[in-house]
C-alpha cells in the first residue's frame, strides 16, 4: 500500500495532479483547495489513501494526516465512496464539516456539498460519535458564522459568480466580518 508520496508536480488537472517520484508519475486525485495550492515543477508531499478495485488502483492525496483521516471517516459511511468524499471535501473544509456534523446540521451539509437530504442525515447519524478531535468546539457563534458563510456563498452564486471563485473570495475576507451583507460586499470587491 502507498501511504505517502513526495515528489515533483509534473501536471495539474481539474481533479488530479501527476506527482513524479523515482522516475514514475503517479496520478493522485485531490481536493480543489489542494490542487490550487500546487505549482507545476515544484516539490510536494502528500498523505495517500489508496483504493484498489478490479479495474483500477486510485490514489487520493491530502496535505495533512488530519484531512486523510477525515476522508477515511467519510468513506466509512455506506453510501459515500472515495470520489464523493473528495467532492465533499473540495467544497468544505474538514473542520467546518466536522462542526456541522456535530451540530446535526443537515441543512448545511446539503447546501455545502450538494448531497441529498437522506445522505446528509446518514452522514450525521453515522459520524456524529466518531468525529472526536476534528474541528473546533461547537458553539452558537460557529453556527451563526457557518450560516452566514453559506448565505453569502448562495448570494454570490445568485449574482452569477462561480462557486469556486466565490468560496475563494470568502476565505480571503477579514474573519471579523460577521454580517452576511458585509461578507458579500467584501467578497465582491475581491472578485471585481
Amino acid at each position: 500500500m502507498i501511504a505517502s508520496i513526495k515528489g515533483l508536480v509534473t501536471h495539474i488537472d481539474v481533479k488530479y495532479a501527476i506527482i513524479e517520484t523515482g522516475g514514475i508519475g503517479y496520478k493522485v486525485f485531490l481536493t480543489a483547495d489542494t490542487i490550487h495550492s500546487l505549482k507545476r515543477d515544484s516539490p510536494t508531499s502528500l498523505w495517500i489513501y489508496m483504493v484498489v478495485r478490479d479495474d483500477a488502483m486510485d490514489l487520493y492525496g491530502f496535505p495533512s494526516k488530519k484531512e486523510k483521516d477525515f476522508f477515511e471517516l467519510l468513506i466509512s459511511v455506506s453510501s459515500i465512496g472515495p470520489k464523493s468524499a473528495l467532492n465533499i471535501l473540495s467544497i468544505v473544509t474538514s473542520d467546518t464539516l466536522a462542526n456541522a456534523i456535530r451540530s446535526g446540521s443537515t441543512t448545511h451539509l446539503v447546501k455545502v456539498s450538494g448531497i441529498g437530504k437522506k445522505t446528509a442525515e446518514k452522514i450525521v447519524i453515522e459520524l456524529r460519535d466518531k468525529i472526536g478531535s476534528f474541528g473546533m468546539s461547537m458553539d452558537s457563534e460557529f453556527t451563526a458564522g457557518l450560516s452566514s458563510d453559506m448565505d453569502a456563498l448562495e448570494a454570490l452564486k445568485a449574482l452569477g459568480y462561480d462557486a469556486d471563485e466565490s468560496r475563494e473570495a470568502l476565505k480571503k475576507i477579514d474573519k471579523k466580518i460577521e454580517d452576511t451583507g458585509a461578507k458579500v460586499k467584501a467578497a465582491l470587491k475581491m472578485l471585481s
